[in-house]
């Protein structure tokens, strides 16, 4: 089992917080923190007998926990660090449905939530009591960074990127909820020229994924163009629109790009990377061919057009593929893999 060690200090100095990771992605995960105030204070366990993940955060005398303990998607627990019994601690923000948490940012004494909604970004903002307090929106598909700036301070910063859209750094007020442009990459770009589409298709045994198309407007869906399958699918990262050159090159050439969200990824919580792993990996590469068969039945490609990429384990994904659906790939790049 793969183990690691996160140290962080409170943004006032008082505390030291350490976290313990167990597993390759983190299926446990313990807290323990340290008065620095105080003498040769002991070290406190707050968590360190629950098979979840947590990621913890001190802002003053309060330490919050975004965790998937009973809550696959994700929730935020309060922790006072003066009385931390675990029969004290408080749920404040419960555990959405319809969303995955990816993580917490206090800024502003505000909780900013980013969390991650038919694999594109929406947050949510919550006073520090966990009562709603509003959001940022955004104009397209896309993935944000989770907010940056200071707990006393109304000054925050995040950045948003799509497939059409190159990244960019905004400085949002927490006081007035306003956003300006902070900084863009300078790229020659047309975003206006592409369409970029989010879809789902049956995998093999029903189960729908989701997809990401990109492409120039205005294409013909006769069977003719030559397409790139991109996917992942392990370790409970999730594959969400960001913006690359490549991909933008290809795509005013007339080809087509696609990023299937394939199980054993974060895309829809604990659930959905569980049913892509050990005995359920398989799944993942049905999920993956069944993408393939997709572009292939709706005329975006066809078999002598279509390639496939992947790498580490993506790299065993597409080295899978080729080896049980040869006919359905003309081309395989496959970058560092997992492969016997």
């Amino acid at each position: 089992m793969g183990q690691g060690v996160g140290m962080g200090i409170s943004e006032d100095g008082k505390y030291l917080e350490m976290t313990f990771y167990f597993g390759s992605a983190a299926t446990k995960t313990d807290v323990y923190v340290k008065d620095l105030t105080v003498p040769d204070s002991e070290v406190v366990p707050i968590v360190n007998d629950i098979e979840a993940r947590f990621s913890a955060h001190i802002i003053e005398d309060a330490l919050y926990l975004e965790t998937n303990w009973n809550a696959p998607n994700g929730r935020v627990l309060k922790v006072d660090l003066n009385d931390p019994d675990k029969s004290k601690w408080q749920e404040i923000i419960p555990t959405n449905p319809k969303a995955v948490i990816q993580n917490l940012s206090f800024v502003g004494e505000r909780i900013f939530v980013n969390y991650l909604e038919n694999v594109a970004s929406h947050i949510r903002i919550y006073k520090p009591d966990g009562a709603p307090d509003g959001e940022i929106s955004f104009p397209v598909l896309g993935t944000a960074s989770g907010v940056s700036g200071s707990w006393k301070r109304k000054e925050a910063f995040y950045t948003f990127t799509s497939f059409a859209s190159p990244r960019t750094i905004y400085r949002f007020d927490v006081s007035k909820r306003t956003e300006t442009e902070w900084a863009k990459l300078n790229i020659p770009i047309d975003p206006s020229q592409f369409e970029v589409k989010q879809l789902f298709y049956p995998s093999k045994d029903g189960t729908k994924i989701p997809m990401f198309l990109i492409y120039k407007k205005g294409l013909v869906l006769d069977g003719s163009h030559p397409a790139l399958l991109y996917g992942y699918g392990g370790f409970n990262l999730s594959m969400t629109p960001s913006f690359s050159s490549n991909i933008a090159m290809w795509a005013e050439n007339g080809g087509v790009y696609a990023i299937a969200n394939l199980r054993g990824g974060g895309e829809f919580g604990e659930a959905w990377h569980r049913a892509g792993m050990l005995d359920k990996k398989q799944n993942v590469f049905d999920d993956f061919i069944a993408a393939g068969e997709w572009l292939v039945a709706n005329k975006y490609t066809n078999s002598n057009k279509l390639a496939i990429m992947g790498g580490s384990n993506g790299g065993l994904l597409v080295g899978a593929a080729l080896t049980q659906r040869p006919d359905l790939f003309r081309a395989v790049i496959c970058a560092v893999p997992l492969l016997d």
